[in-house]
């Protein structure tokens, strides 16, 4: 068994009340998420507001991710899932569709706050989240992130206007993340600290879920081999082995199929 890498200081924070972002599972079965995860990533679970098809994963005392049990009902896919922080999800909504995105979910009202699920124009899913009552959870320690994001989509400057207009990035406003154009790439700050990165290449029309456009959700571990071996051990897989500046991204496959990436990176940046 393994665990998030308690040491990513440079990464920013995806929990607390001031996070810019949370991730969700959407899953078939609760019960076999909760066993995977537990082994894999050293999570301990605990019911969430949301009825009993859902629980809060934790990190010590510290919230790390959501997991909803709502595929077969609901017809979604099974995938990790990005939500960002919005001051009026109808507002942030209505500026998807203004930009040919497409709004699939909302905004519904959800326990402390209101959610939409939508997907950009290229296709990669994504969430949004207006916070509507005060968090009761403590916040991830300053600096710290569980887990951090990056998009593979099909033009990395163009998805970034996207998710810029949507969601006030580079606005100027008090708190907005910052937005920079490093090489190939897009860099996305929230108070300095990296939280993801947007990185051209993917094609909307690939069988391959990895090369289609979509957000992944990556989780710093301490060893990435037996972080590897506990995943396939519990019915996992591997997927995509990548290594390039900085480290080593693995993608996994959990049993119920959703993607996701552990790293021995220290930083999405």
């Amino acid at each position: 068994m393994t665990g998030s890498d308690p040491r990513t200081a440079s990464a920013a924070p995806l929990t607390g009340s001031a996070a810019p972002c949370w991730v969700t599972l959407m899953t078939r079965n609760l019960e076999t998420a909760e066993r995977f995860y537990a082994q894999v990533l050293g999570w301990s679970f605990r019911p969430g507001r949301l009825g009993a098809d859902y629980a809060v994963a934790y990190r010590g005392e510290v919230p790390v991710a959501g997991v909803l049990a709502v595929s077969s009902t609901y017809h979604v896919a099974v995938a990790w899932t990005p939500y960002f922080s919005v001051e009026d999800a109808d507002v942030a909504a209505a500026r998807v569709r203004e930009r040919s995105g497409t709004v699939a979910v909302g905004p519904l009202t959800l326990g402390k706050g209101r959610g939409v699920l939508a997907s950009d124009r290229d296709g990669a899913s994504f969430g949004l989240w207006e916070r509507t009552e005060a968090s009761a959870s403590p916040p991830a320690p300053a600096g710290h992130a569980h887990a951090w994001l990056r998009l593979r989509t099909r033009n990395a400057f163009d998805a970034a206007i996207f998710y810029g207009e949507v969601l006030d990035w580079a606005s100027g406003r008090p708190g907005c993340c910052d937005v920079a154009y490093e090489g190939d790439e897009v860099i996305v700050r929230c108070g300095g600290h990296p939280l993801a990165r947007i990185s051209s290449g993917a094609v909307e029309a690939a069988v391959d879920p990895v090369v289609r456009p979509h957000w992944q959700v990556q989780f710093p571990v301490t060893d990435l081999a037996v972080t590897v071996s506990a995943a396939e051990r519990h019915g996992g897989a591997l997927v995509e082995e990548r290594t390039g500046f900085g480290g080593t991204e693995v993608t996994l496959r959990d049993p119920d199929g959703a993607l996701f990436a552990v790293t021995d990176v220290r930083s999405p940046a």
